[in-house]
């Protein structure tokens, strides 16, 4: 896959450059699945934020109302009692997955229940759009400070990236730079501390920052 790994979304225009180059077309032209699974896995999320995600209100004008040719909705915990034949071709059509915040360790085993985590390997042109947690499953760990799912064995999560997101930098008085310090030692491998105007792209393995905004790499 071609991953966009963001703290709040495409809130610039260097990040929607960034989305539109891996996308190979402009957004308007692009079919997207909205994933709102990691919602249900965190205690400041539910069927109000879920709603405004799916219906593209103006709080998510930067992820789901960014003006997708369509939207559709991809709800891993329904998955493993659908036929896989009818929901992996869903997958298939679609030229980006959105993956919303929420919890990351909640979302991680639905994607391993659901089978989506085994499927993205085959699809190397989609596009993940991750939105902090959406964005942080795909690491290998994010941290006891990240972990809300009461039902978590541990912070670790799907690591198809090497490295560790400490997202909202700056955008809450428990998310500073010292705190992402303190966060990257418990961690312990390489990090990045991005706040809402920036973005990781990674293409075959090769990763790169971008950002309007303040990030740093933390080295353990």
């Amino acid at each position: 896959m071609k991953l966009l790994l963001t703290s709040g979304g495409v809130t610039n225009a260097s990040i929607r450059t960034s989305l539109e180059q891996l996308l190979g077309k402009p957004i308007s032209q692009c079919r997207a699945l909205c994933v709102p699974t990691a919602q249900w896995g965190h205690p400041m999320c539910g069927p109000s934020s879920v709603q405004g995600f799916l219906a593209a209100a103006p709080d998510w004008r930067h992820f789901s109302g960014l003006g997708w040719k369509s939207l559709g909705v991809l709800e891993l915990t329904a998955l493993p009692t659908v036929d896989r034949e009818r929901w992996v071709p869903w997958v298939r059509e679609a030229d980006a997955l959105l993956v919303d915040g929420g919890d990351a360790t909640y979302l991680g085993h639905w994607m391993r229940e659901s089978g989506l985590a085994d499927l993205l390997p085959d699809l190397p042109e989609t596009v993940w759009v991750g939105v902090s947690a959406g964005s942080m499953v795909l690491t290998p760990r994010i941290g006891t400070y990240f972990v809300e799912w009461q039902d978590a064995p541990d912070d670790r999560t799907l690591g198809l990236v090497d490295f560790a997101i400490f997202p909202h930098l700056n955008a809450f008085s428990t998310n500073t730079m010292a705190d992402a310090e303190r966060w990257a030692a418990d961690v312990g491998i390489p990090a990045y501390a991005i706040d809402e105007q920036t973005a990781i792209v990674v293409v075959d393995g090769s990763v790169e920052v971008v950002s309007e905004g303040e990030w740093r790499r933390l080295n353990p």
